[in-house]
């Protein structure tokens, strides 16, 4: 069955869909992609006729024409996103093709599912907001998104679950160095403590997470230090320090040099 849902002019609609115990949303289709999140709650969501379980931070992508329904088990509420894909940006259309051409149930990482809640809140104040930018900030959090759970939907589930936290540990270091990082955070992300997260780092990496995010962070100013002109207070800024006094003392103990006698040791051999 084809039900109409109406978007804003800008192609794109955020609500709250909440479901009492029991409750049941028959089977039916839309012309326009939904992804639904899971605020809290349990219940089942029939896509194309298979049924999947439903929990917190699961995400369902619905492309159109999908048949499914919901039935809650307690109290479920979802947000549910709508959008046309034409409000996309041309750069992110490929996901449509690639790892988002068919519905399917997504299970977030810690790291992901507390960054994909974080772009939903946004884009809800966004919505409830009229500005000039709206539009254009709604495209690009939606493609944002898209783009979230496109790369998570890509990840080879492994059979060893502390191997696997290790994995996703180390690849929100990489792409996050740049941010102000504490072991607590990071384990409190994993929902765990310090000295486990520590441990299961350790037993994968040789290493501790605050270890490998100051072997990224050197490793990237020595490439930069190398190979640009950039000033040293902006190679300490772009990877991470938050202070000129932190990175030459963090250099100088990984290294044995400054950063201006490394990057003059640079300039040497490239002479030679």
């Amino acid at each position: 069955m084809l039900k109409d849902l109406l978007l804003e002019p800008n192609g794109i609609q955020l609500y709250e869909s909440k479901h009492l115990a029991g409750d049941r949303i028959e089977e039916h289709h839309h012309q326009i992609y939904q992804l639904i999140y899971v605020l809290e709650g349990t219940g089942q969501i029939i896509l194309n006729g298979n049924e999947y379980y439903l929990k917190q931070d699961h995400v369902t992508f619905i492309p159109p024409l999908t048949d499914h329904a919901i039935v809650s088990d307690k109290k479920l509420t979802v947000l549910v996103l709508a959008f046309d894909q034409q409000m996309v940006d041309a750069s992110y259309q490929s996901l449509f093709s690639d790892s988002l051409l068919e519905a399917k149930l997504i299970g977030l990482n810690p790291f992901n599912s507390s960054e994909l809640r974080q772009l939903l809140r946004t884009m809800l104040y966004e919505q409830a907001h009229q500005n000039s930018y709206q539009e254009m900030a709604l495209h690009i959090y939606l493609s944002h998104l898209l783009l979230l759970l496109a790369r998570e939907d890509k990840r080879t589930e492994k059979a060893d679950a502390n191997g696997l936290r290790a994995e996703r540990l180390r690849d929100y270091i990489d792409s996050h160095y740049f941010d102000w990082i504490h072991a607590e955070d990071l384990a409190s992300r994993l929902g765990m403590s310090s000295r486990h997260m520590n441990t299961i780092f350790k037993e994968t990496y040789q290493m501790t997470p605050i270890q490998y995010l100051t072997e990224v962070r050197i490793g990237l100013a020595k490439q930069m230090l190398a190979e640009t002109e950039k000033d040293i207070a902006s190679i300490c800024f772009e990877v991470g320090f938050e202070s000129i006094s932190t990175f030459y003392r963090t250099f100088k103990n990984t290294t044995e040099m400054s950063p201006n006698q490394y990057r003059t040791k640079q300039k040497q051999i490239e002479h030679y």
